[in-house]
């Protein structure tokens, strides 16, 4: 299972700015494709993820009303529509895909993408 993740950028706080990320195919052993980010000198963290099957969201308590996350299930496709934007989302973002038993988890993600740079300023 290859995943490409594209959309990241600069940006200035306050605007938005949307990630995508493509998987090559979808199986039930990834059920769930999920959004982590890792900022410089810091752990990756989870920031949101989304079921294939039902569509069921999940987030992180630092960006939940700020971020959505949503599907194309045709295209095997997933986004991520940052808003709002704070200096404190630069990060470099990676998309995983994953079973789906915990989602907030990196350990329940068996594929990952390479990483796109988001930077925010102030």
């Amino acid at each position: 299972v290859q995943l490409q993740a594209s959309g990241g950028g600069m940006v200035q706080a306050g605007n938005s700015l949307e990630l995508s990320c493509t998987t090559s195919e979808r199986t039930f052993s990834h059920n769930v494709m999920g959004w982590f980010r890792q900022a410089p000198g810091k752990e990756r963290e989870f920031v949101a993820a989304i079921t294939w099957s039902s569509g069921s969201t999940f987030y992180a308590e630092s960006v939940k009303g700020r971020f959505f996350a949503t599907k194309e299930n045709v295209k095997y496709t997933v986004y991520l529509l940052m808003n709002s934007l704070k200096p404190d989302d630069t990060a470099v973002y990676y998309c995983a895909a994953g079973e789906g038993y915990a989602p907030h988890y990196s350990w329940d993600y068996k594929y990952w993408g390479q990483g796109t740079l988001v930077t925010v300023s102030s």
